[in-house]
């Protein structure tokens, strides 16, 4: 289904193509910018998806970013097949998981609200026409609408208990417009916090068939990103996983992803004594 329509509905993470996120046939059903799964789960685990989705909201631009179907349905748009990640390894570790329900064009959920990059005018070599001629106001009526709520549920849920650890699911893509394809099967990003992420790195380099990346294919921190806001500044331990995108385009894929990384998980913390 093109995703570049407008959408009022929470899309679930459904077995299409690419995991795309199906809007929900329920005409009673309103948009929220967020969807929380498994809000009551005890596990001291939260999932945080900050790039779910490819909704483009009928308040933007009547649902349309003026780019092409095609072009939603790429990295540009969201980070294909983590979503369906998410909630498989929120499953397995019987833990909450929020995800965002909004494409990183309408308004980027992991940058701070100061961030230059918040807004994107030009994607990958993609023009973003809604955005073209974005003002302040425009830039704070979407914070106030999409960003700030996705933030103030993302910090509810981590503060519900006082051990919580972040995990950050994204994907990016195997190469850039004119850049080097990238080599790594999974990346684990980190800075100032690498309680999680050091050992991680460290158990994922005993798996054989794997190419892991450390801070790659970009730096691990941004000031005001997800993770500088809900984990890091809270003191949380963290760790922010980053798939290859060709790698999960199914939910087999998603799933069996969601599979292996449970178990080391587990096993990393434990041993971490956290």
């Amino acid at each position: 289904m093109p995703q570049n329509v407008s959408a009022d509905n929470w899309r679930l993470p459904s077995t299409s193509h690419k995991g795309e996120l199906k809007q929900k046939n329920n005409a009673k059903m309103t948009y929220t910018p967020f969807h929380i799964y498994g809000q009551e789960r005890p596990a001291r685990w939260l999932i945080t998806c900050d790039h779910a989705a490819n909704t483009v909201p009928s308040c933007v631009g009547g649902g349309d970013l003026g780019i092409a179907p095609d072009d939603m349905n790429r990295h540009i748009a969201y980070d294909v097949g983590a979503a369906g990640v998410s909630t498989h390894l929120a499953d397995l570790l019987d833990a909450p998981a929020i995800l965002s329900n909004f494409s990183r064009l309408v308004i980027d959920p992991n940058r701070g609200e100061d961030d230059p990059t918040l807004l994107m005018r030009l994607y990958d070599g993609t023009i973003i026409p809604a955005n073209r001629h974005a003002d302040k106001a425009e830039k704070a009526r979407r914070l106030d609408a999409f960003h700030r709520p996705y933030h103030d549920a993302l910090a509810q849920l981590a503060a519900r208990q006082d051990n919580t650890v972040i995990v950050a699911m994204h994907s990016y893509t195997p190469q850039l417009n004119g850049r080097d394809p990238r080599p790594w099967h999974i990346a684990i990003l980190h800075e100032k916090d690498s309680r999680i992420a050091t050992p991680l790195i460290e158990r994922l380099e005993e798996e054989s068939d794997l190419c892991v990346g450390e801070n790659e294919p970009y730096g691990g921190h941004l000031d005001g990103d997800s993770i500088d806001r809900h984990a890091v500044v809270q003191e949380r331990p963290n760790v922010l996983i980053e798939i290859r995108n060709d790698l999960i385009e199914t939910e087999e894929q998603q799933r069996a992803w969601a599979e292996r990384l449970a178990p080391i998980l587990t096993e990393v913390l434990a041993k971490s004594g956290l």
